[in-house]
């Protein structure tokens, strides 16, 4: 059970977080006293620094590998965009990107005793699109920062760019399924069944159960994308990018 007096320090470091993501002047790491031990204190500061942006329109969700268990953190909704247009929300610095698989909720899925079947959350998806997130961070360097600072300060969220739906997309094989990222028309990443969870369609029921205590449920209209195929490729301002999946679709950013 988390403290009040922790629960403060928790707050002290959204607010630094919050801060150093506002002005574009980053920070090494959290003082130590500040910095999350646990998941938990992580997705706390995840949680109050989402509410400093309103709305969430949905959730971001992978695992390191097909054993590792799900992570989380919100997706305002103010910076989700769709393909060929102009990000909102916020000015970047980092210019992260990452080709994705998102998809978007045509019901809702309430908090329940009996966990929802990966059947039946299936059955609530409306569409499936290409993605992709934008990275961006509080942090000078984040592979040098504490891994769960990182994790707090949104997961590194910093967009979301979604194309068209995919028509019949439960006939792809994910785990043949390539995507290039390419970069001003240069081809940076190529990758073929690379999404690090092993089976992407197990995110979703996770979230939608273990998930609930955090989200509320999943909700018609929500966006869920499930996790990178291709890494963190660095653009720069004014770059154009573009995502190709073989079967999944095309989608496409431009930084301002």
């Amino acid at each position: 059970m988390m403290t009040g007096a922790r629960e403060k320090e928790l707050i002290q470091a959204a607010d630094l977080l919050l801060d150093a993501r506002r002005t574009g002047t980053p920070i090494a790491d959290l003082p130590t006293i500040l910095r999350p031990s646990t998941l938990e204190e992580a997705y706390f500061i995840q949680d109050k620094m989402a509410w400093a942006f309103e709305e969430i329109g949905g959730w971001k969700i992978g695992a390191a590998s097909p054993d590792a268990t799900p992570a989380f953190a919100p997706m305002p909704a103010a910076w989700i965009s769709a393909s060929g247009g102009r990000l909102r929300g916020l000015n970047h610095r980092y210019y992260g990107v990452e080709a994705e698989i998102a998809f978007k909720m045509g019901a809702d899925l309430p908090p329940r005793p009996i966990p929802y079947t990966r059947e039946e959350v299936v059955a609530a998806i409306a569409s499936m699109h290409p993605a992709i997130e934008v990275l961006d961070t509080a942090l000078i360097d984040p592979d040098q920062a504490t891994k769960l600072t990182t994790v707090a300060d949104m997961a590194m969220h910093g967009g979301f760019v979604y194309g068209d739906a995919v028509p019949d997309w439960q006939a792809i094989d994910f785990a043949r399924e390539s995507v290039t990222v390419a970069i001003d028309g240069a081809v940076r990443v190529e990758r073929t069944g690379s999404n690090t969870s092993g089976d992407l369609m197990r995110l979703l029921p996770f979230l939608a159960n273990e998930g609930a205590h955090r989200t509320n449920g999943l909700k018609k209209g929500d966006w869920i994308t499930t996790g990178s195929w291709t890494g963190n490729t660095l653009a720069t301002s004014g770059s154009t990018v573009n995502v190709h999946f073989a079967g999944a679709g095309r989608v496409t950013l431009g930084f301002p």
